[in-house]
């Protein structure tokens, strides 16, 4: 083989592998890739994303004052009705340490301080992503430091995810809480930022949009599971 053809080879090769690797790191979405979610929601998620830091800047949601990465090019906001006190959905949200009970893809979870979740307060958690083509199957591991709370209505957290191969240099998500007629409206946006994620950013939007939709179904149907017990 010519040292061109070598060169076209290993520079297709390498795209190849960005691409699938834009495409498995999601801080929520490897659920998805696993088949957790039906093609229909996928298809429903996609005009949400959003493909440029601009795209909610000055209107994307906060918690006391501070939002998500408005210079990310990796970002999604979505929202959901959930019919279940503000309380059990709150207490679902915040008890780190029992997400792996109702959230499949969250497989480890550990706090790294005492006492409730607040401002500071450090939290490790674990989450598979498949093999790919050009890759085997890893885990993330993704820890999580809390930068703004207000109780019963906002949350705001940041960190990076890190596995062999795979890496989010550094994830911003924002969760408010809002009591409406019927139930209570729960938002969330999340960033993405990372020189290996951003070789495909309609991918890697996509993606993590699709993680999204389904970390609000599982607390959807927890939480409204648990108001009618």
């Amino acid at each position: 083989m010519s040292s061109n053809n070598l060169l076209n080879s290993s520079g297709q090769q390498f795209r190849t592998r960005a691409r699938i690797t834009a495409l498995t790191i999601s801080l929520a979405a490897t659920g998805v890739l696993a088949g957790n979610i039906p093609a229909t929601q996928a298809v429903t998620a996609q005009p949400r994303a959003t493909h440029h830091a601009g795209a909610h800047h000055g209107g994307g949601l906060q918690c006391r004052g501070k939002g998500v990465d408005p210079t990310a090019k990796i970002r999604y906001r979505t929202k959901i009705l959930i019919k279940a006190p503000l309380s059990t959905i709150w207490k679902l949200q915040t008890d780190v340490e029992r997400w792996p009970t109702w959230q499949k893809p969250v497989t480890s979870m550990k706090r790294l301080d005492p006492g409730p979740l607040r401002k500071h307060s450090r939290f490790r958690w674990t989450t598979p992503v498949p093999a790919t083509p050009v890759s085997p199957p890893t885990t993330l591991v993704i820890t999580s430091a809390v930068r703004q709370l207000q109780h019963h209505t906002c949350i705001r957290w940041t960190g990076p995810a890190i596995g062999k191969g795979l890496r989010i240099d550094q994830g911003v998500h924002v969760w408010t809480f809002t009591p409406i007629r019927g139930g209570v409206l729960v938002r969330t946006e999340e960033t993405h930022a990372g020189d290996q994620i951003e070789t495909d950013v309609p991918l890697a939007t996509d993606f993590l949009g699709k993680g999204l939709e389904a970390w609000l179904k599982d607390l959807k149907n927890t939480a409204e599971a648990r108001a009618g017990d």
